[in-house]
């Protein structure tokens, strides 16, 4: 079935939505025996076509492709998504196909085959397969028209007042429900983890492949591992980087309140940072004199914010100071914007007639249209997926008790969201993760990872059982896989990917040198 009469994709901007020297090990697993030669290229029923995108190279070629938005009625009404490929760079070595499922949830993924950092060998082994999910990008986006104001990541994280009141949490969480069910269609009520698994597997279909490897970052893995509890028998190689509990009860909500661990495992890596002797703008002379320092700050930020321009919102405040902690902590070179903008913030609440706040640190989403379809989305998944809490009062308990337990983060991660308001229930139970499958799943995750933090990544791996084995790398921040084969668990992802073999335990490799660190996801994944 070809589409080349249906509308050609452009490419999207990728939210920068989203970090590993070792001598390698010889692997104690023996190679799968299915790819021990190359499969023969499949034929496709997708007409592919040149992507139009800044940000796709010119090896990218992208297609449409038809998907159900009711897999109950297959033959109802069908929806656009957008698929992109960059063919393997070695025909005769083909392995097959690798999908690249995106974080999020809401993030694009059409350019991911351009922008990822893969090691060459992947490249030249596999046909780099790309995809927007339902709802963003290209394929048949959402939007809740939201206002502009509320999609700072600021307001969308439920971040309490400076003395603990969740209010005004409330009134937004209940406006932004409201407005997706009203602006939001049948596409957004059709979001979920489920529908994501499912359309993978219409573009397996598509691109004629018997089976597929996968690697999935982030939100990424947990839909990756919803389509290897779903369809099995479909997984070739399948990767799952920095994961978040599968616990069918919580799913996201139980990610978004792991934020508050995960800052507390990743601070110290900052504190040693923002107190390195060689640093001529160090905040502090010892690390554990960072965190009192930031705590004064933010609490000195809530009580005087200072007008920030072209910022949303257009000041820093304690919350916003708080927000851009989390975000960088998500690489190291993103803690040096953090230890300017504090260095900045202090000098002018001491004095009025200091410099101004410097440009944001950490650039926010390229364009209003993507940010809402993104909001959207993500909004969306996090509230088909899984049913929470209505009692604004037992979140009210859960942000008192967390703001003690956990000061970083004030209790914003156990607080109120548009879910509690949420017109619907879920439509279907969350995909329970289990030991039933074949034993071909590889788990990467940093110890210290701020989003997925490494208790949910031990959750993910206890429900797979014997199905898959996990490399822990000593690192921090979000995104263990770099692509860098010089690292041991880059390599021996890479080599997963390339054959099968995996570590015969679960493993623990050093990190690399902080210098080759880069910067992740824009917004948190969870």
């Amino acid at each position: 079935m070809r589409n080349s009469k249906r509308r050609r994709p452009v490419g999207a901007p990728v939210l920068a939505a989203a970090a590993a020297l070792a001598t390698v090990l010889p692997f104690l697993a023996p190679p799968d025996a299915a790819a021990s030669a190359p499969p023969a290229r499949p034929r496709t029923s997708l007409d592919w076509q040149p992507c139009r995108s800044a940000t796709a190279g010119a090896a990218q070629q992208c297609a449409t492709l038809k998907v159900p938005l009711d897999y109950k009625d297959p033959g109802g009404r069908q929806i656009d998504l957008a698929v992109s490929r960059i063919p393997a760079k070695d025909p005769a070595a083909r392995r097959g196909a690798l999908l690249l499922i995106p974080g999020g949830p809401g993030n694009t993924g059409l350019d991911r085959p351009t922008t990822a950092k893969l090691s060459e060998r992947l490249r030249a082994a596999y046909d780099i397969i790309g995809f927007d999910p339902r709802g963003v990008g290209h394929s048949s986006p959402v939007s809740c028209g939201l206002p502009y104001a509320d999609l700072s990541v600021t307001t969308l994280r439920p971040w309490p007042a400076p003395d603990g009141s969740i209010t005004g949490n409330i009134a937004t969480a209940r406006r932004l429900a409201t407005a997706c069910a009203r602006n939001g269609g049948p596409v957004l009520r059709s979001i979920s983890t489920a529908n994501e698994a499912r359309d993978i597997d219409r573009i397996r279909q598509a691109l004629g492949e018997r089976r597929l490897s996968g690697l999935g970052l982030s939100y990424g893995a947990y839909a990756g591992a919803v389509y290897a509890q779903l369809f099995p028998d479909r997984t070739a190689h399948w990767v799952l980087d920095s994961n978040g509990d599968p616990d069918p009860a919580r799913v996201e909500r139980g990610w978004a309140a792991n934020a508050a661990v995960g800052a507390e495992d990743r601070f110290p890596d900052f504190a040693a940072r923002a107190a390195d002797p060689a640093r001529a703008d160090r905040l502090a002379d010892r690390p554990e004199d960072v965190r009192p320092l930031f705590l004064d700050l933010a609490a000195r930020l809530d009580r005087t914010p200072l007008p920030w321009p072209n910022a949303n919102p257009a000041e820093l405040n304690g919350n916003v100071l708080r927000q851009h902690l989390l975000a960088s902590l998500y690489s190291d070179g993103r803690m040096d914007g953090l230890i300017t903008l504090m260095r900045a913030a202090r000098a002018k609440l001491d004095d009025p007639n200091a410099a101004d706040l410097p440009a944001q640190p950490v650039p926010s989403s390229p364009d209003i249209e993507t940010q809402q379809h993104t909001a959207a989305a993500s909004v969306a998944t996090l509230c088909n997926d899984v049913a929470w809490p209505r009692s604004p009062e037992a979140y009210a308990r859960d942000v008192a008790a967390d703001r003690v337990r956990h000061p970083l983060t004030a209790g914003m991660p156990v607080n109120i969201m548009p879910c509690s308001f949420w017109p619907s229930p879920p439509a279907e139970q969350p995909v329970r993760i289990t030991s039933h499958g074949p034993s071909n799943v590889l788990l990467i995750q940093n110890r210290r990872d701020p989003a997925t933090p490494l208790a949910g990544a031990r959750a993910m791996r206890r429900a797979f059982g014997d199905r898959a084995r996990m490399i822990t790398v000593e690192a921090g921040g979000h995104g263990a896989y770099q692509g860098d084969d010089r690292t041991c668990g880059d390599a021996r992802t890479t080599a997963f990917l390339l054959t099968g073999a995996r570590p015969a335990t679960d493993i623990t490799c050093p990190g690399a040198a902080p210098s080759s660190h880069r910067d992740g996801p824009v917004r948190a994944a969870r």
